[in-house]
């Protein structure tokens, strides 16, 4: 890529994870072994709720795209992660770190957008179940994620034609695992101040306004379970969301830990790593062991594919 300085940068330096020393190779077994788990969960995922009728509703469907993201997020980030581990520090092309800066936005995005969506979903069904079906139906559930995409692309786009204006005149290393939005814009010498508001700006729609959808959505949910009258029903009704709400915990509250240690680089790695890599690879998880129908439709799949075998 030419700048009009005459400066051209051509390779990227992620330092990762530095002074591991005695742990790397444990380190690098544990990634390894959470990206395999993360993908084969994800992936066994789609496979049951798409192969199961009785698992086509709502709140599934969103389920699918949401362990879709998940695959797409840790996909693009921990394979070059491992090596990042594995030499101490790996080199990617200038191109190649915008394009999974560009990617990991992307499925960023589009996880906000579909739990948000996830919550309003749960809101319907709990607190006017009577309408739920009517509300709820097909035809929205599509027109409400086509919507999270071209959101997605929209939000991409702008942040990716407003990238390429600037000039990167060096240094080419960067302190972290993955090309983030910071240190990408650390390597530039032009004025980034219009792309640190831009960046704000897209963080209304894409953060702020999800995380507002989930807290209001989420205050009629208590508000309806405290109405039930039996003990019993409470808890049942709050087990239907439970498993979303963990998700949410989870995702959102390392992302509000990374604000508030603006500049503390270790524990921007470690919960980077965090909601990169282990939430990916808890949301099969969280929502496989707390779900029944999940549970017995696997059970099925693991029988039909012994019988297969057999």
């Amino acid at each position: 890529m030419y700048f009009s300085n005459s400066s051209t940068i051509t390779k990227i330096i992620l330092l990762g994870f530095q002074n591991l020393q005695n742990f790397k190779i444990c380190f690098l077994l544990l990634l390894l072994i959470m990206y395999c788990v993360t993908v084969c969960g994800n992936l066994l995922i789609i496979v049951v709720v798409s192969s199961s009728r009785l698992l086509h509703s709502p709140m599934y469907f969103f389920l699918t795209l949401l362990s879709f993201s998940d695959f797409l997020l840790t996909s693009i980030i921990a394979p070059n992660m491992l090596h990042v581990v594995l030499y101490e520090g790996t080199s990617v092309s200038f191109i190649g770190c915008l394009i999974q800066f560009y990617l990991y936005v992307a499925s960023e995005a589009l996880e906000c957008l579909l739990l948000a969506v996830m919550s309003y979903d749960r809101y319907q069904a709990i607190c006017h179940p009577l309408h739920y079906t009517s509300i709820m139906t097909f035809t929205f559930c599509k027109k409400a994620v086509l919507l999270c995409w071209v959101m997605m692309f929209g939000g991409v786009l702008n942040l990716s034609l407003l990238m390429n204006q600037l000039q990167f005149c060096g240094p080419n290393i960067i302190d972290h695992f993955f090309c983030d939005f910071d240190p990408i814009l650390e390597l530039s010498c032009s004025d980034t101040f219009i792309m640190k508001i831009e960046d704000m700006i897209l963080a209304t729609p894409f953060a702020l306004c999800p995380f507002t959808v989930i807290m209001v959505s989420y205050a009629y949910i208590i508000s309806g379970i405290l109405k039930i009258p039996s003990v019993i029903g409470r808890q049942k009704t709050f087990s239907t969301c439970s498993s979303h709400l963990t998700v949410v915990s989870l995702y959102y509250g390392s992302i509000i830990c990374i604000y508030l240690f603006p500049n503390s680089e270790n524990v921007k790695k470690i919960l980077s790593l965090f909601y990169t890599t282990v939430t990916p690879l808890l949301n099969p998880m969280i929502y496989s062991l707390r779900n029944r129908d999940i549970k017995q439709k696997f059970k099925r799949l693991i029988k039909k594919c012994l019988w297969i075998f057999k």
